[in-house]
């Protein structure tokens, strides 16, 4: 029998409404939970409430924020078994992937609660002996806008810093995973005794999203935005709170490479391959979307990299956790990833492995002759299909790993840390890591992106400093010389 979420959590308390949309499972096309359909107005009340709670939230003692931070963080690990059945009933996901990002989030309201310690300002000098103050304070309402592909780390990295900060928080979860992205989080706040509408949550159907969306970023209540997601949604969302003179911090898609080099550990780069292409069917934003061999050890890579993808077993993750490929999230993203495939092998690519379409189901597929005239050369993918290239030098590698719109993340993997570090030295990207895959995230560090892939990063300080406003601030001890005149 299906959930029913018919409720949203706003100032505290949660509030009926009048419709409810269908939360479906992707990988068998069932109806997992019913869940609240936010009209406009139900929006503006929730903005409202929120900008009622963050009077008493941000007047609150940090280390009272810290502590509902560590609380969230304890509830969180207590309802991790029941969250990883959702994340893959809602989202398709793998076990292991849900046990991970389940167990994730409480290591995110950690770090929050560390946050609250940091400092906020600094003491400038002052020519006229003033005591003279930079500080940062919170900045009032922050929307926060996620993505479904890992809808707990997602949402609770979007506002996690920003409310230990304190500001108050409205959180839009994705229509794909609305319990996952923000009706789990309600129901932690609310079992913990959060303040009235430092936390609230807009749930609503694709039907109504559009209007909804602008809401968010638009009411001025709004004071910043938190966007995950893809790289056109992320655009609009940046170009309209821009022209409301309003803080964004966007973190948008990827077109990543894995760089083996030739004096490179090829068993480990060939499990890093594996799992930076497939975990999660690919649908990470960080995945490894093009795998760069040396020519001195492409034919020694390519069967081990084979191998270990053959293993990879395709299946409905919520009826055997055996089944690592689930489906993807609907039928829009197969679509993408099918016309991808289809396009690359038209165009002279080779399927080494996988190449199988079957409804939202993608096999794990690996190709080789890919090229620059090929979609799946020049687009994100968000599926499990990845090229391998061969290179003859670095810097051919640099050039075609630097040969995307996109900036995330990247790969190096090499015997050689000068040269790794070189090498990502030169990558176009906003992170990038030596001798592990391009996916790599952890709460305290700044994570975003180049390029078409953000703007200003998520993490640790980095968070903090996107959603609060400096203020200059003195004490003057009578030592400014005014005009005798006046």
């Amino acid at each position: 029998m299906a959930r029913v979420f018919d409720s949203y959590y706003a100032g505290g308390s949660w509030n009926r409404t009048a419709r409810t949309f269908p939360d479906i499972n992707p990988g068998n096309d069932q109806v997992w939970a019913n869940i609240a359909d936010m009209d406009i107005n139900d929006v503006r009340r929730t903005l409202q409430a929120a900008q009622e709670g963050f009077s008493e939230w941000s007047q609150m003692p940090f280390t009272e924020r810290a502590n509902f931070m560590l609380k969230a963080a304890d509830e969180c690990d207590r309802r991790k078994d029941d969250l990883c059945a959702a994340l893959q009933a809602e989202g398709g996901g793998w076990w292991g992937k849900g046990m991970f990002e389940a167990g994730f989030i409480s290591t995110v309201f950690r770090a929050a609660a560390a946050m609250a310690y940091q400092s906020i300002g600094e003491v400038l000098p002052s020519e006229h002996g003033k005591v003279s103050m930079a500080v940062r304070v919170p900045m009032g309402v922050i929307s926060v806008i996620s993505p479904w592909n890992f809808p707990g780390i997602l949402s609770s990295r979007g506002f996690a810093i920003p409310m230990v900060a304190g500001n108050s928080i409205v959180l839009k979860p994705s229509e794909e995973t609305p319990y996952c992205g923000g009706i789990f989080f309600a129901e932690v706040f609310d079992a913990i005794g959060l303040p009235k509408g430092a936390f609230n949550v807009v749930t609503c159907s694709r039907d109504n999203i559009a209007e909804i969306g602008d809401e968010l970023i638009e009411n001025p209540i709004i004071k910043g935005v938190s966007f995950t997601g893809s790289t056109a949604v992320g655009r609009m969302i940046a170009a309209k709170a821009g022209a409301h003179l309003k803080k964004t911090c966007v973190e948008l898609g990827g077109k990543d490479s894995l760089i083996i080099c030739d004096d490179a550990d090829l068993e480990k780069s060939a499990q890093l391959a594996n799992f930076g292409s497939f975990m999660h069917q690919g649908q990470i934003c960080m995945s490894v979307e093009k795998v760069l061999v040396h020519e001195k050890v492409y034919d020694k890579f390519l069967p081990m990299f084979i191998e270990r993808a053959r293993k990879l077993k395709v299946g409905d993750p919520t009826s055997d956790r055996s089944n690592v490929i689930g489906p993807l999230i609907n039928d829009k993203q197969a679509g993408i990833v099918k016309t991808q495939l289809e396009d690359a092998i038209a165009k002279g690519a080779k399927v080494l492995l996988g190449g199988g379409v079957n409804g939202r189901y993608v096999e794990p597929t690996i190709l080789t002759g890919v090229t620059p005239d090929m979609l799946i050369y020049q687009f994100e993918t968000f599926g499990p299909v990845v090229p391998v290239i061969p290179f003859r030098n670095d810097e051919e590698a640099i050039a075609i790993a630097n040969d995307t719109d996109y900036g995330l993340s990247s790969g190096i993997m090499t015997a050689d840390e000068n040269r790794g570090l070189e090498i990502a030295s030169r990558l176009e990207t906003g992170s990038s890591h030596v001798n592990c895959s391009s996916v790599n995230d952890e709460p305290h560090a700044p994570f975003g992106g180049a390029k078409s892939s953000g703007v200003s990063p998520h993490g640790g300080r980095w968070s903090l400093e996107a959603f609060t406003q400096t203020r200059w601030i003195t004490l003057d001890r009578g030592h400014r010389h005014l005009p005798p005149v006046f």
